[in-house]
């Protein structure tokens, strides 16, 4: 890639990545001055010992039932930020400890949000960079790989009053600690597997691939790609590989980050859209328009570099290195493809909208949607409401 003249990268996060990485949390929270966090998660990671195994890392600290939270329900709602953000404040606690996926994630930066700010209201917030104030000290334990929320600076919650999401962006957003401990995703069937995996490998392309990437974002892009091509498939055929699935893990953080600085493109914005229109679940919407938005971009000589770069991530040198320079950006996108008719045929993962429950009927709203996405700002070309409609024929 060209140098850019000018680039911002930032990644405040501290990480603790690997197999019992849980149990430098009583440490952690000592150096944050946290002495009673507020801990938010939900039944099924209850369930399944999840919670259990935070709790045993936080053994020689004095967590009380009320600090502890378990019916955090599959979408952050304002309602259930508010009632948590009063828990906080009822019990005097002094951090925040999240323990779970997306939901869980986007709730508690939205209480993070009430309570640094002191507001009543989170609709006052919403927005880019709305935040003034110091945030409480925050950590996150991510139990699904794929969405790098961990390492996000935005926020999506719901209004349920007025039926609207709200959008929170704002570098304070992120947590001062994220621990990746392979433990917290042991219970991930492979058909979850290789969706969350496939969320990592859209997040690595639309970051090596948008017009913000810089040095350091294709650093950690180019590394998740590297350890998604060498891990996603051996993983979803043996979800107990310990080695695999901390390798997907740190994937779906490396990722998380470089689109974090990188931002999104077509591919992002029209599976957000889909996601949005058609109710449908975020990562398949995601996989299905993958092929057809890096088919779409094949157009333009800026991608079909990048594509380069992304053959030798994914398929190695010596595939890299028998492939004439000319075809290496399509046999990129072909080797895409074949991959997700790999994991179809190994977890039934969908391959065109239709399945998934998407109608043509949905498309001039979901064209719209997604036009109105920033992504596309960062996206090669200028998008165009007949490319997006392009893209969604060719995955219908």
């Amino acid at each position: 890639m060209d140098l850019p003249n000018y680039y911002e990268f930032f990644n405040p996060i501290k990480i603790n990545s690997g197999e019992n990485s849980l149990n430098t949390l009583s440490y952690e929270l000592e150096q944050l001055n946290v002495d009673k966090p507020l801990i938010l998660t939900n039944q099924m990671l209850d369930e399944i010992k999840n919670l259990d195994i935070l709790l045993e890392s936080l053994a020689s600290t004095d967590i009380s039932p009320e600090q502890i939270i378990k019916n955090i329900p599959n979408q952050a709602t304002v309602e259930i930020v508010k009632r948590c953000a009063d828990k906080y404040n009822k019990y005097n606690c002094d951090g925040i400890i999240a323990l779970g996926g997306e939901a869980i994630i986007d709730t508690a930066k939205g209480i993070n949000l009430l309570i640094s700010e002191k507001s009543k209201s989170l609709k006052d917030l919403r927005g880019i960079d709305t935040i003034h104030s110091k945030m409480e000290p925050f950590i996150i334990i991510p139990t699904a790989t794929g969405t790098g929320s961990e390492a996000a600076l935005k926020a999506v919650i719901t209004d349920d009053q007025f039926n609207k999401n709200l959008e929170f962006i704002s570098n304070k957003l992120m947590p001062d600690l994220a621990v990746i401990d392979p433990r917290m995703t042991y219970e991930m069937p492979p058909r979850l597997t290789a969706s969350t995996g496939i969320d990592s490998l859209v997040h690595s392309i639309e970051a090596y691939t948008g017009l913000q990437r810089n040095p350091l974002s294709d650093a950690y892009a180019f590394s998740a790609l590297k350890l998604i091509g060498s891990s996603l498939k051996p993983l979803v055929k043996n979800i107990s590989n310990k080695y695999h699935r901390m390798a997907m893990n740190n994937a779906a953080l490396m990722s998380g980050i470089a689109f974090a600085n990188s931002r999104a493109g077509i591919i992002y914005a029209i599976g957000d859209a889909c996601e949005k229109i058609s109710g449908v679940s975020h990562g398949d919407a995601l996989s299905i328009i993958l092929p057809h938005g890096m088919f779409h971009n094949l157009k333009f000589e800026y991608c079909r570099n990048s594509y380069q770069d992304i053959l030798l991530a994914l398929s190695g040198p010596e595939k890299y290195s028998n492939t004439p320079a000319k075809d290496r950006a399509v046999i990129a996108v072909a080797e895409i493809a074949t991959l997700l008719n790999e994991l179809q045929l190994l977890t039934g993962i969908p391959l065109t909208l239709s399945e998934i429950g998407v109608k043509r009927n949905d498309f001039p709203d979901i064209i719209e949607k997604a036009m109105h996405n920033t992504a596309v700002l960062a996206s090669a070309g200028k998008v165009k409401r007949e490319d997006i409609e392009s893209v969604l024929e060719a995955a219908f």
